[in-house]
């Protein structure tokens, strides 16, 4: 005879406390890394963009809600991310197709900055989408074959699984052709591995905020 497991893996109910604040730095963090991506910065060797300072911190707190909270709220908040970067990517685009006053010499400086740059913001937009989803759908199944137990390895796990998706995404679509050979491989690989390692080095925190924020969810014990 074959036995099914049943999980009993808890989620809280989306009913307030401590879920919009989430979401509202969650889309906040990933807005700002998206501006911040526009430029590719090096550290010796080493290339990246400059959304590799927040980003990371869009996964933890993708973490935090998908763990708490579960699928369907963490694709909500995917969506709304998504949704805010849409617009705050048509805003730009408005703003800058607008005529600039003749006392304002910064048209050109504007749009080298915060210029649409429809490949940018389709990789951007590609790439979180995808890795976020499957950050939360791999989150959710670990749980429900580990229950509370391993929390490390389904954080670990599923970002894994997210970032890599990501960053594979975005840099192709964003990059691919204008970096080239080695030195594409290298953006890719550096990328995923630094973001893998300041989840890894977060872990005590994602640990407390999640602890915190279960604390704060009666509906989670329930």
């Amino acid at each position: 005879m074959t036995s099914t497991r049943t999980s009993h893996a808890h989620f809280a109910r989306v009913t307030g406390g401590p879920y919009p604040l989430l979401v509202a730095v969650f889309v906040g963090l990933l807005i700002l890394s998206n501006v911040g991506a526009v430029k590719l910065i090096q550290f010796g060797p080493v290339i990246t963009d400059g959304g590799a300072f927040l980003f990371p911190l869009v996964y933890v707190l993708g973490d935090v809600i998908t763990e708490v909270y579960g699928f369907g709220a963490a694709r909500r908040a995917i969506l709304v991310g998504f949704a805010m970067s849409a617009l705050a990517a048509v805003t730009f685009l408005l703003i800058q197709v607008s005529p600039p006053a003749d006392s304002w010499p910064n048209q050109a400086a504007y749009e080298a900055v915060l210029g649409f740059v429809p490949r940018i913001v389709v990789a951007s937009m590609a790439g979180f989408l995808v890795g976020q989803l499957l950050n939360a759908y791999v989150l959710v199944r670990i749980k429900e074959r580990t229950d509370e137990g391993r929390l490390w390895v389904r954080l670990l796990g599923s970002t894994a699984v997210g970032e890599l998706a990501d960053t594979v995404v975005f840099c192709t679509i964003a990059f691919y052709g204008v970096i080239t050979g080695g030195e594409f491989l290298t953006y890719v690989v550096v990328g995923f591995c630094y973001k893998t390692v300041v989840e890894i080095i977060l872990l005590p925190v994602t640990y407390r905020v999640i602890a915190a924020v279960k604390q704060r969810e009666p509906s989670y014990a329930e």
